[in-house]
């Protein structure tokens, strides 16, 4: 998303587009945007700077940390951004801000749900489903 700091009217801007996850290379092993982000900005432009608040949404496929199962879940976000003017270059992109903002917010460990059990560490059945029947899972009496 570019902006011309020069075609900013004094009441300000609103933008829309949609991102590809590929041209942002947002893609990883356990999280993907199977669709377009989209993006709408409201641009403000005061005397010596561009202030720019972003919001993001898009569909995240995510792998569950515990039991692999992939999950989609709504991603959304409201970014605030403030870019000094510069009369030299009055363009300002966005794009690489918007993949570092979207890169910041990845969870560190992708959950289906906060109880989830996993899978069996001899068989690999997944325990959310009802669990195994090889016994390494099960409760000993004692």
């Amino acid at each position: 998303m570019k902006i011309d700091t020069r075609q900013i009217p004094e009441e300000g801007v609103i933008l829309t587009e949609e991102f590809s996850p590929k041209g942002l290379d947002l893609d990883t092993d356990i999280i993907r945007f199977p669709g377009p982000i989209k993006a709408k900005a409201i641009i403000h432009k005061s005397y010596d700077a561009v202030n720019v608040i972003l919001f993001l949404s898009a569909l995240m496929n995510i792998n569950c940390a515990r039991c692999l199962k992939e999950e989609k879940i709504d991603y959304s976000r409201k970014i605030e951004l403030n870019y000094a003017m510069d009369k030299a270059d009055p363009m300002i992109e966005l794009d690489s801000d918007i993949r570092e903002e979207i890169i910041l917010d990845y969870p560190m460990n992708p959950l289906c749900k906060v109880d989830c059990k996993g899978l069996c560490p001899k068989c690999g059945a997944n325990l959310n489903e009802g669990g195994c029947h090889c016994g390494a899972t099960q409760e000993k009496a004692f």
